[in-house]
Formats: C-alpha cells, sequence, structure tokens
C-alpha cells in the first residue's frame, strides 16, 4: 500500500485500497437503497416532515441509540437472523438520524461520518492494508492497539501545540472510555488500561486477596451507609478484576446470571401457578423449595 504524504491525500489512498478490494471476486457493489434511506431520513427531517423527526436532537435520541444497540444485541443472543437484520436497521436508523442532524446544523454529514471511519479502518489495520505482520487474532489486535495508541499520542501533540486555552496537553489513558457505559463494562475496560499501563496485580491469586480485604472493609462499615456502599463498590471492582484475569467479559457474565435468574423465576410462578397461586401467596421457604426443585432440573445450567 502506498504510504500518505503530501503528494498522496487520504481519499488517494482510500480510493487505492478500494480499487484493488473491487478486484476482488465476491466484493461489494453499490448498495442503492442505502443511498434511498439516508434520503428517506433526510425527508423525515424536512419542514413539511414528520412532526416528531424533525424536532429531535442529539440530546434528545442520545437514550434511543443506547436501547436501539441492547434491542440488537438481544437480537444476537436469540439465533434469529431475520430479528438480527431488523434490529440493525434501527440501530442504522440512530446513526443516520444523528448524521442528518449534523447536515441540518451544518457540523457534519453522513459522507463525514463513512469517510472518517474508512480512514480509521484503514489506519488500524496496517496487517491488512500495510506492511505489519499479523498472524493471529492476538496480533492484530495488539497491532490495533498500538495505532490507537499512537493516535492518543498525536492528539496530545495536537492540543499541546495549539495553545489554545484549556487545551489538554495530554488526554488521560482513561479519558476516552465513555461514562455512559455499563458500570460492568467500564470498569473492565479502565481496569485493563491500567494494566496495560503496567499497574496491575501480580497475578490472579493476588486479585482474590484484594477480594478478601475488600470484603473485610465493607464488614467494618454500618451496613446500608454511605461508606458501606463505597465499600461495596471497591468489592464489585475487585470481583471485575478476576473476570479480566480469568479471561472472563464481566458485563456478559452478569447478562448469563440474570437471564439464568429470569428463567428460573419463570419456572417458579409456572410451579405455583397450576396450583392456582401466586408467590406472594406462599411462604419464603416454599419458594426456596420450589427453585431449588427447579436447579435440579435443569441439569447442567448449573
Amino acid at each position: 500500500m502506498a504510504e500518505a504524504n503530501e503528494d498522496f491525500t487520504r481519499d488517494e489512498l482510500a480510493a487505492e485500497v478500494d480499487a484493488g478490494t473491487l478486484a476482488r471476486e465476491g466484493a461489494p457493489g453499490a448498495h442503492p437503497d442505502f443511498d434511498r434511506l439516508v434520503r428517506i431520513i433526510w425527508r423525515l427531517r424536512q419542514p413539511d416532515g414528520c412532526p416528531w423527526d424533525k424536532v429531535q436532537t442529539h440530546a434528545s435520541i442520545r437514550r434511543n441509540m443506547i436501547e436501539e444497540a441492547y434491542e440488537a444485541a438481544d437480537a444476537i443472543d436469540e439465533g434469529s437472523d431475520a430479528h438480527l437484520a431488523e434490529e440493525l436497521g434501527d440501530v442504522l436508523m440512530q446513526v443516520l438520524l444523528h448524521a442528518q442532524m449534523g447536515a441540518d446544523e451544518g457540523s457534519f454529514t453522513i459522507d463525514d461520518v463513512v469517510r472518517g471511519l474508512n480512514e480509521k479502518l484503514l489506519r488500524r489495520h496496517p496487517h491488512v492494508f500495510g506492511e505489519v505482520a499479523a498472524e493471529d487474532a492476538t496480533e492484530a489486535l495488539a497491532s490495533w492497539e498500538a495505532v490507537k495508541d499512537r493516535e492518543r499520542e498525536a492528539a496530545a501533540a495536537a492540543a499541546a501545540a495549539s495553545g489554545e486555552a484549556g487545551a489538554i496537553a495530554k488526554p488521560g489513558l482513561l479519558d476516552s472510555v465513555p461514562h455512559s457505559f455499563p458500570a460492568l463494562m467500564q470498569c473492565q475496560k479502565i481496569s485493563k488500561r491500567a494494566a496495560r499501563a503496567g499497574f496491575d496485580w501480580p497475578s490472579v491469586e493476588a486479585v482474590w486477596e484484594k477480594v478478601a480485604e475488600e470484603k473485610a472493609e465493607l464488614d467494618a462499615e454500618e451496613p446500608g451507609s454511605e461508606a458501606w456502599e463505597g465499600e461495596f463498590g471497591d468489592l464489585l471492582f475487585s470481583l471485575v478484576n478476576v473476570a479480566r484475569w480469568e479471561g472472563v467479559d464481566a458485563e456478559r457474565a452478569l447478562e448469563r446470571a440474570n437471564a439464568k435468574f429470569r428463567l428460573r423465576w419463570a419456572r417458579v410462578e409456572a410451579v405455583l401457578a397450576k396450583e392456582g397461586l401466586e408467590p406472594a401467596d406462599v411462604s419464603t421457604a416454599r419458594l426456596n423449595e420450589i427453585w431449588d426443585s427447579v436447579k435440579d432440573d435443569e441439569g447442567d445450567l448449573g
């Protein structure tokens, strides 16, 4: 791949890579339905468009983006291709709505979004489009992270050179981890970043010792107090680091635990329904008895 320089622009570089890709058998071609979708979203935002769509802002539909992404994740877990295609369409609609809002404000367009993504993918895959070698997924991920680190350093240098008031000389290691992430996911990502910088335990056994230490500190506080809540958070943080050391996605693990509980509880309700009862009609002991019976019937569900 040609190197980017003053005489070879990013667009030219992307065009060169794309020409090579298009020459491959089976390479995707034009997508007329995508352009049609862009125009539909544009139409919805016109003065005579949809009364709801045309008054939305980035902030007003912020939550929608998160909810649609989670619904797409549910479709993946469900294993339904048709449902996943539908939910991915809803995610794409959110992307296009935000892009159209940007176009309406004169700040950016869907072309800017796609162009920026093209450039990022080319930059972060030197093991595909450049001279870097990556024999497996681990090496590919290491290459990706190395490029990200260089991008952060370049951004820091640009900020320092700008001389603008309030410019940050060097972004913090954790600054790019979104605060809007679910707490467990955020915890695992920031602890992973810190570990990559050398701030970590020497072994998973040492992390378990930290868990025990945090549990002792929790026990020393008044249950329900603000201090107890703080120690409980520290305990959770330590447990997430155990998951990181063991190669477990803590967010996914808790999702699976939630799903398991939902399933078992539904079965408890089904047992009671056969007796014409509701959970509130029986004792805690009876609920536990049914729960244990449900667990025994599950076999290897755990």
